[in-house]
């Protein structure tokens, strides 16, 4: 019996399944084959018998172990017919592993595994004779060539029957199509497809390469190493298969030897290994000789292929720090690095192949890369065709493919499409068409189509599935791509068998050490079988399935030992998140659809959070295929939400695939997004997969691997996307062909705004082709063509196009940059109504009102260019600028350019710097332009290669000129330049000119009428230069300004230009600086032109008023820096004195001596024009202080002398004809003390009419204070004295309070000693009855208050005393008002003290009973820390308070008797003022004492104040009795639940009461009640303030009722009271009848336009002040109001700010003659209101302050504001902040403030100005203010 038999335990069973067996032995063959794939079984099968060969595979298959025999008997129980007798008894005897015999029972025959080579040692060279070397090399050539048959022979074995793929039995044959392959590189390395057509978009792309391209004879041109780049299911490993079948089959016949290799099974050594150990013992060892064969190998190396497929799964060894030998054993990747870098085997080929990422660095850096793209529609459809060999089904496959594109796109990647044609071949018998879109919709479900296809129909396969799942997901998680039997449960491999989902292998794992290997047939299967296992299994819980939903960036750096094999595990589990693959989970997991849904929100929810992160450019494309997967649109939409705007990719691969992916999702979205692709290898028809995606509108390429296939392939997607406006395409390889494409699809992209083809290596005709098409993109901005091929003759092309195209607004050329920049057309003639004639008339004017932009910098212009660029030119349209800088046109070209310039209409500037121009060509330049009626500046600096001239428009061509300047400014390349005045200006700066040259500039410039300004700075002309220019300036004609600074001039030159400037009329200024050379003559003309463009042109009214006249103009001579002798300063004497006057003179003098300062002042009489003299930085003597009083004295046109720190003086003159006035004289910081005070009041004491003196930052001290103090009655001094800073203690403050009653005349003093010490005495021409003396910080001690007191009391002309922060204490005041005595009169004390904020009510007033006089007025502030009391002399008792005080003599406290002395000081009191105090009970008894017998009490303050809640009842019980109050306030007081008490009592009896004031007063419906009661009695009220109460219409409605029994009210103020319109149209109404009222305050109120009508109806006719700020009025009740105040006589001041006008604000007809101020801020004023607005300024004469901020004001309203400006006399403030001015409306204004003397400032922050605009502005008129925070106020010029 067999021993098999014997181990069955029967016979029978046995043969029942040897027979079973006999009856399919290509299904066992087959099965042998799996399970065993190192034996050989052509020899051992060979049996003549069935039977014998049956027994001898099964004895093979026993052999192998337990794990391979129960597998084998799950196999035959599953996919064959077996009794079910025999199936239970093989599966109870193997099915469960018991009893498994050894080998050594069995009997049976065990196989010898192979050695691993251990080495091969070179055979010694015996010195043998020549024949038996000849011998020799045969014998080992014969070795060789049996040795590469016999790899031919394996290889074939190998690779010869069939390719396997994903998901397909190994017993189907499938033909190979070749995928997209193309070059990674720039430029090939070398020869790409051979016979390919010249201009074919694959041959230029470097796409479908053969394999001539790769291993043909000129490849040997190329890199010896290539790397394939393919990402995962494009086809790697079926490629270096289909390679190692052709060169079996000879096609590979220039390699003799190839090698295979896979990196997956290097990574199972477990030991370093030699080359010859990796070539003979891993692969084919020879049989004999293999030394031999390996000395062939290394002499033909050039010839050996060696293929490596897995690169990016090689292990990294780790770090080593010996370096071993080339011949020393090392790990699997240190022996391809040393095969790529040449130290093995040199010369041999070597190719890889990885996934896209970090490639390892032994590659070299020359090493060929190619990118595989899987398929195309022709390659799909090719495929689809041999896999479906029945012409039925493959035309019912096509059929399905072309109807649906997601699938279609799918097969794209050849392992899908294999999955894909396996699962249609499984569903198109019972396939309606077109179902296959709603079957195969995501990659998840055709492997799950895969999946049930594949399963044998009927069969059980959940459990075998989960089985798999589990063995799938360890071999990712531990990193294991090729397991072992033992790894796989017998049931599992059998069903992996079964399905055709394991592949079979033999691998090596060490020295003698050969198994069998298992894989899934993809890494891609063996990830969705995981996701499968995750999915379904109950062990997973969903913490860790969401776990597994991550994201991988590309770039992955393999240096782990532990691969990275995640890649495509989230989109599956994204895909089984579907609703659709629940059915299938369902019953894959046999559990209920809730348990599966549970499982797949957990995956969704991951993905959602996913969505909402910050992600990379490749988490991106991931995230969007699982979002694909899922099916979900809401998932979509999410993440189209969450990806921001600009979504950048950079240096990852992308596919057709990947696009799609991302396309889906932003097709869910609403946002634009804008696409940028640089550095990215494309698949050459990814851009297909972006049609119809309207959500993109910038999209962009950078890449040179993009070619004319990649441009067709967009050219066919851009017309479907309809948002798109910006395309670029830069770096790539398009050719004519690809932009022929592109050319053709770009007029049908209706938006398209942007178009660049950067470096495109573009030639001259494919740049024409694409500039001709312009006429057809109506809406395109911007055309960037740099860094393309242009030649001179393109060139000149393109500024020809330029010229006749319309829509071009800008032509830039600059080396390597071209940019067309263009504007969309007008309205086209058609379009336009009316007649022929008049559409033709339209267009011929918007053709002439076109400008152009011509930029052709550094572009080797040459003369000849020139020439036909200005014919070009001449029949073109208005040029805006023309740069030519940077060229070649030297002397003869920039002579034909200027010569042209007037012909060529520029409205902007011309430049031709950097062109060669030399200074003898200079002036046939300036003669060309002299006589150009348009230019405006001519810049020309040979030193910097500048020559810039800018040109003014026509008058009839300023129309759109702003427009054109803001197109202009909003370019990239615009660069800021000196804007270009009025008249033209000539600037010859740094030209290296000479006086000889200035014979032939003159001469041309002799013809200019216009010439306004020249400039010659920074050259050489000296001083022989310069007095021949002077001799020829009035052949000039009237310049504005002369510029010879920087010219090597001495003070000769001086002498000439001053007799020039006292000769030459239109010369108004001459400054010079000897030592900055700065030598400048100006005219008398304002320049102001500030903007790029020239000012409106001026009416003749505005030119005549703008003229002299009969006017004296004033001129102004400043020499500064230099040093003046006597003789020298008597020439420039008699060389000014023919000057007219008024004249300056400004000298800044290095040294001037006292007999220079003699000359100049001897020298005065003969200057009778002279009306200002002044010496700055000039060292003077002592005596000067002196000598210019005397000089005040004496000489009567000195109006004013000022003499600062001995080193400035000023003299100021006054002609004859003027009135005579007060003189002033200051010397100040000039170092005088004591003894200088004598003789300069003696030098003083003459000037009659001496009106101010200043002494101020001296050193008089105490002792010079006491001399001047009496000297002061004899100085005849009517204005001030200033002697501050002169170390003045507080003993000069006593000398000044004694010296008081000596000096009639002092009207007011001030001093105050602090760290900013100041001393000023003001004077009259009369003697004063009422002075003031003011001292602060004086630091006075207790032994100085007597001496005070005495000195004040004898100042009985003394009115006010104001003593701040003088260190009075309690008791120093006290004694200081007993001590105060005077003989009658008033005076008003003022003490300001810190302890004064803490003493308290009672202590002060306490202080209070101490004084000499009656008490008339209190007023006591402690948070200001106050105290004023109005003193009354002589005391007198009032009969009354005395009354009162002896009928409450009875009282002992002491609060009555604080009482009874405060009634004996007060009994005269009429106001009582307590501001921000805090009243405890004692203190409102005192108030109720004082109060009581106070009948003289006419004023009663208490305000910001708190009351205790003890003392209200005190202080309401005092109030009562004050009978005759005419003014109460309690404004802002905290006075809590009992306000109804205190106001009850205040307000009881009050019928002579004037003025109430209980603003911000607790007014609720008790207190209301109580007003409303007070109100009716007092017929005697002018002033009512209730704002900040919130009375509401309730309340509005009760004070309506009592409002027309005040006849004499003339101010109420109701703000923010929250009265809506009902309250307001019953409030005015009731106002109506308040026939006095003047000021009406109703702001913050929502009152809305019925108040404002209401108002309108009944306005009071003495109305001043109107404010209805922020009150909800509309156009309606503004407009209504504005025609009820037009006219009004006596309106003031109007505030209508924050309302909702909407452009209808009031303006007036009649005019207001007494308006001094109006508030519109943020009224939603726009240009068109403001014109109405501006002409009723002009009726408003007496106008001050207009506030005009926050609204919507341009350029236009500043127009109208600027023109009546000048003639609003009285105007002081214009506010004009947060508006829509830009800076040519600031122009406008500033020309109206140049004529507008008396405003003070106009505020433009926050406008639409530029900041270097601003300042210039600024610097020109300094009452524009453009600052956050206004700035101090500019004071009128003139005054």
């Amino acid at each position: 019996m067999d021993p098999i038999s014997f181990k069955l335990g029967t016979k029978n069973q046995w043969g029942c399944l040897v027979r079973l067996l006999s009856n399919d032995p290509e299904w066992l063959s087959a099965k042998v084959k799996f399970f065993l794939p190192n034996i050989d079984l052509g020899s051992r099968s060979e049996a003549p018998d069935p039977t014998q060969r049956v027994l001898l595979q099964l004895r093979l298959l026993h052999a192998q172990g337990l794990a391979t025999w129960q597998a084998f008997i799950h196999c035959v129980c599953m996919e064959l017919e077996v009794p079910l007798e025999l199936e239970v008894q093989l599966l109870s005897t193997w099915g469960h592993g018991d009893g498994f015999p050894g080998p050594s029972e069995t009997g049976a025959e065990s196989q010898p595994e192979p050695q691993l080579h251990q080495g091969l040692k070179r055979p010694h060279q015996s010195c043998g004779s020549s024949p038996r070397r000849k011998q020799f090399r045969r014998q080992q050539l014969e070795l060789a060539k049996r040795y590469l048959q016999r790899l031919k022979t394996s290889a074939q074995q190998r690779h010869g029957g069939q390719l396997p793929g994903p998901g397909q039995p190994l017993a189907f044959h499938q033909a190979y199509v070749p995928p997209i392959l193309q070059w990674g590189r720039a430029t090939a390395p070398f020869s790409t497809q051979e016979g390919a057509v010249p201009g074919s978009p694959r041959a230029e792309d470097g796409a479908d390469l053969s394999l001539q391209d790769l291993f043909g004879p000129r490849a040997d041109k190329g890199p010896r190493v290539m790397v394939l780049l393919g990402k995962a299911g494009m086809g790697k490993t079926t490629l270096t298969r289909w390679l190692c079948q052709k060169w079996a089959d000879g096609q590979l016949d220039r390699f003799q030897a190839l090698f295979r290799f896979e990196f997956r099974q290097l990574n199972l050594l477990a030991e370093a290994l030699t080359l010859p150990q990796l070539l003979f013992d891993l692969y084919l060892r020879p049989e004999e000789g293999p030394d031999s064969v390996l000395q062939y190998l290394e002499r033909n190396a050039q010839r050996v292929l060696l293929i490596f497929d897995g690169l990016e799964e090689a292990l990294h060894p780790p770090p080593s720090g010996e370096t071993a030998g080339p011949e020393a054993p090392a790990p699997a990747l240190a022996l391809f690095s040393g095969l790529c870098r040449g130290t093995l085997l040199p010369g041999c080929r070597v190719m890889a192949t990885s996934r896209p990422g970090k490639l390892p660095d032994c590659l070299p850096a020359e090493a060929a890369t190619i990118h595989m793209w899987g398929f195309d529609g022709p390659r799909v459809e090719e495929y689809v065709g041999r896999f479906f060999s029945n012409q039925p089904a493959r035309e019912a496959a096509l059929a399905e493919l072309r109807a649906n594109s997601r699938l279609r796109s799918m097969c794209a990647v050849p392992a899908l499409c294999r999955v894909a044609c396996l699962c249609l071949r499984h569903l198109l018998p019972d396939l309606s068409p077109g179902q296959s879109a709603a079957l195969l919709p995501t990659v998840t479900q055709n492997y799950v189509q895969m999946v049930l296809a594949l399963s044998p129909r009927g069969s059980r396969t959940a459990e075998a599935l989960r089985g798999l799942g589990e063995v799938a997901l360890r071999g990712l998680e531990t990193g294991k791509v090729i397991l072992s039997a033992g790894d796989i449960p017998p049931a599992t491999l059998a069903c992996g068998a079964a399905l055709g989902l394991l592949t079979s292998s033999c691998v090596c794992t060490g020295p003698r050490q050969r198994e069998t290997g298992y894989a899934f047939t993809h890494l891609s299967l063996q990830e969705f079988l995981a996701a499968l296992h995750l999915m379904a299994s109950p062990k997973v819980d969903k913490d860790a399935l969401a776990r597994h939903v991550t994201l991988n960036s590309r770039w992955v750096l393999r240096t782990k030992a532990r691969l990275g094999l995640w890649d495509h595990l989230p989109t599956f589990l994204a895909g089984l998140a579907s609703s659709a693959c629940r059915p299938f989970l369902g019953h894959l997991a046999e559990r209920g659809e809730a348990w599966v849904g549970a499982k797949q929100a957990a995956v969704t929810q991951a993905l959602r959070k996913l969505a909402t992160r910050r992600l990379t450019g490749p988490k991106v494309v991931e995230l969007c295929h699982c979002v694909g997967e899922t099916q979900e649109p809401e998932l979509a939409s999410l993440v189209a939400r969450s990806l921001p705007c600009q979504l950048p990719f950079h240096n990852i691969p992308l596919t057709y695939a990947d696009l799609a992916a991302l396309t889906n999702v932003l097709g869910h979205g609403e946002a634009p997004v804008h696409l940028h692709f640089e550095g990215c290898p494309l698949e050459p028809c990814c851009p297909e997969a972006l049609a119809g995606c309207g959500q993109v509108e910038s999209l962009s390429f950078k890449s040179r691997k993009c070619g004319d296939a990649f441009a067709e392939a967009l050219s066919r997607s851009l017309p479907t996307m309809g948002s798109l406006k910006k395309l670029g395409l830069a770096g790539s390889k398009i050719t004519a062909r690809g932009i022929y494409q592109l050319v053709q699809a770009l007029p049908r992209c209706p938006h398209l705004e942007e178009v660049s083809f950067q470096d495109n290596q573009l030639k001259n005709q494919e740049l024409l082709n694409i500039v001709e098409a312009l006429p057809r993109l109506p809406r395109l901005r911007k055309l960037d063509l740099s860094h393309n091929n242009v030649s001179m003759a393109t060139l000149l092309s393109l500024t020809k196009v330029a010229v006749t195209c319309p829509t071009i607004r800008m032509l830039q050329v600059r080396e390597a940059d071209l940019i067309i920049l263009l504007s969309p057309p007008p309205e086209t003639a058609a379009e336009q109504p009316g007649s022929p004639d008049l559409r033709g008339d339209a267009s011929r004017k918007e053709a002439q009102r076109r400008s152009l932009a011509l930029r052709l910098q550094k572009c080797w212009l040459t003369v000849r260019d020139v020439e036909v660029l200005i014919a070009q030119l001449q029949e073109g349209p208005l040029l805006e600028e023309v740069d030519l800088s940077g060229n070649q046109l030297e002397d003869e070209g920039c002579r034909l350019m200027a010569e042209a310039a007037p012909q060529l209409r520029i409205a902007g500037k011309l430049d031709l710097s950097d062109n060669g121009l030399s200074v003898a060509g200079l002036p046939w330049v300036l003669r060309a332009v002299s006589r150009c009626r348009t230019l405006a500046d001519l810049h020309v600096s040979l030193m910097h290669k500048t020559v810039v001239l800018t040109f003014t428009p026509e008058l009839e061509e300023q129309e759109g000129t702003q427009e054109r300047a803001a197109f202009l400014d909003s370019l990239p390349l615009q660069t800021s330049s000196e804007l270009p005045p009025c008249s033209p200006r000539v600037r010859l700066t740094q030209c290296g000119l000479h006086a000889e040259h200035l014979q032939q500039l003159c001469t041309a410039l002799e013809g200019s009428c216009r010439l306004g300004h020249l400039d010659l700075s920074r050259n050489a002309l000296g001083d022989e230069g310069a007095a021949q220019l002077a001799r020829r300036l009035p052949a000039l004609g009237a310049l504005q300004s002369l510029n010879l600074s920087g010219n090597c001039l001495s003070l000769d030159a001086v002498f000439s230009l001053a007799q020039c400037f006292s000769a030459v009329q239109w010369v108004r200024h001459l400054d010079v600086s000897l030592e900055s050379q700065h030598v400048i003559l100006r005219g008398g003309g304002r320049a102001r032109h500030l903007l790029a463009g020239s000012p409106p042109p001026e009416s003749p009214a505005q030119a005549q008023s703008s003229g002299f006249g009969q006017r004296c103009v004033p001129r102004s001579f400043c020499l500064r820096d230099c040093c003046l002798e006597p003789l020298s300063l008597t020439r420039l004497c008699e060389a000014l004195e023919k000057c007219p006057g008024p004249l300056e003179v400004r000298l800044s003098c290095v040294v001037l001596s006292d007999q220079s300062l003699d000359t100049l002042l001897g020298r005065l009489p003969w200057l009778p024009q002279l009306s200002r003299l002044q010496l700055s930085q000039a060292p003077l003597s002592p005596r000067t202080p002196f000598l210019l009083a005397h000089l005040l004295s004496l000489c009567p046109r000195v109006e004013k002398v000022d003499l600062r720190s001995l080193h400035d003086a000023t003299l100021h003159f006054k002609s004859s004809e003027e009135q005579k006035g007060g003189r002033c004289g200051r010397f100040t910081g000039c170092g005088l003390g004591q003894v200088h005070v004598e003789p300069l009041c003696e030098a003083l004491r003459k000037c009659e009419d001496l009106s101010q003196l200043d002494l101020s930052a001296n050193q008089l001290g105490d002792g010079g204070l006491r001399s001047l103090l009496m000297c002061l009655p004899r100085l005849p001094i009517s204005g001030s004295l200033d002697l501050s800073g002169n170390s003045i203690s507080p003993e000069g403050a006593l000398c000044l309070t004694e010296t008081l009653p000596s000096c009639p005349r002092i009207r007011e003093a001030a001093v105050n000693l602090g760290s900013q010490q100041s001393f000023r005495v003001h004077f009259s021409r009369q003697e004063e009855t009422g002075k003031t003396l003011r001292l602060r910080e004086c630091s006075f001690r207790p032994e100085h208050m007597t001496r005070l007191a005495a000195g004040l009391s004898q100042a009985w002309h003394l009115t006010e005393l104001t003593l701040s922060r003088c260190c009075l204490g309690l008791q120093d005041l006290a004694l200081l008002l007993h001590l105060l005595r005077r003989p009658a009169g008033l005076l008003r004390l003022r003490v300001e003290e810190p302890w004064m904020g803490r003493a308290g009510v009672l202590t002060l007033l306490q202080v209070c009973t101490q004084a000499s006089g009656n008490i008339t007025e209190i007023s006591l502030s402690e948070s200001q820390q106050q105290l004023c009391l109005q003193l009354n002399f002589p005391r007198q008792e009032n009969p009354e308070a005395v009354a009162r005080r002896l009928a409450r003599c009875d009282l002992e406290t002491h609060h009555s008797l604080l009482a009874g002395q405060l009634m004996e000081t007060c009994t005269w009191l009429r106001q009582l003022s307590l501001a921000q105090v805090h009243l405890c009970h004692a203190s409102c008894l005192l108030l109720q004492g004082l109060l009581l017998p106070l009948s003289e009490l006419k004023t009663f303050r208490l305000a910001s104040s708190c009351v205790s809640a003890e003392g209200l009842a005190p202080l309401a019980s005092g109030l009562s009795h004050c009978r005759h109050l005419e003014e109460l306030d309690l404004s802002n007081n905290q006075l809590g639940e009992e306000a109804s008490q205190v106001l009850t009592a205040a307000l009881e009896g009050k019928s002579w009461l004037k003025r109430l004031d209980l603003s911000h007063f607790p007014l609720d419906d008790s207190t209301l009640a109580v007003l409303t009661r007070g109100l009716s009695h007092m017929t005697r009220l002018q002033s009512l303030c209730l704002s900040h109460n919130q009375i509401g219409d309730a309340g509005a409605q009760h004070l309506a009722a009592v409002l027309p029994g005040l006849p004499e009210l003339r101010r109420i103020d109701l703000s923010a009271n929250g009265i809506c319109p009902a309250g307001g149209v019953r409030l005015v109404e009731s106002l109506a009848l308040c026939k006095h009222l003047e000021e009406l305050l109703l702001g913050c109120n929502a009152l809305g336009d019925p108040t404002a009508l209401g108002l309108a109806r009944g306005l009071p006719p003495h109305l001043r002040v109107l404010h209805l700020r922020s009150s909800r009025l509309g156009p309606e009740g503004a407009l209504s109001l504005g025609r009820a105040l037009d006219g009004c006589p006596r309106l003031e001041e109007i505030s209508l700010a924050e309302n909702t006008l909407a452009g209808q604000v009031p303006h007036f007809c009649q005019g207001l003659p007494l308006l001094r101020q109006i508030d519109l801020v943020s009224c939603e004023i726009d240009d068109q209101a403001a014109k109405l607005l501006a002409a009723s300024f002009m009726l408003c004469p007496a106008l001050e302050e207009i506030l005009l901020s926050w609204n919507l004001l341009g350029d236009e309203a500043a127009a109208e504001l600027a023109q009546v400006l000048p003639r609003m006399q009285r105007l002081k403030s214009v506010d004009l902040e947060k508006n829509r001015i830009t800076a040519y409306g600031a122009w406008l204004l500033a020309e109206g403030l140049a004529q507008s003397s008396g405003i003070q400032v106009i505020r433009l922050w926050n406008n639409r100005i530029p900041p270097d605009v601003a300042q210039r502005l600024q610097s020109q008129e300094p009452r524009l203010d453009f600052a956050f925070f206004p700035s101090e106020l500019q004071a009128p010029p003139g005054t």
